[in-house]
């Protein structure tokens, strides 16, 4: 599943086209357009597009397979051996 764009959010920067591997982002520098999904197939999921978005506008929608699989890292505790 692609990222989501949060138009209302969006300032137009680039910043996720920029940074994205998988090159899903089509953006036009100079424009007032914002960055679209052209290959919404593509996406790794890997957050980079989220994390580097100044504007806090772009949300990943995971697949049931990947959320299952996700653990959040701040619940993780240091277990001693043998318990």
């Amino acid at each position: 599943m692609p990222p989501v764009i949060d138009a209302a959010k969006c300032t137009a920067c680039g910043t996720c086209a920029e940074i994205c591997n998988s090159a899903i982002f089509v953006f036009e520098r100079g424009t007032d357009a914002r960055p679209r999904i052209k290959f919404p197939e593509e996406c790794w999921h890997c957050e980079a597009c989220v994390l580097d978005c100044p504007a806090g506008a772009i949300r990943l929608r995971l697949p049931l397979s990947y959320s299952l699989l996700y653990i959040d890292a701040s619940t993780l505790h240091n277990r001693k051996e043998g318990l």
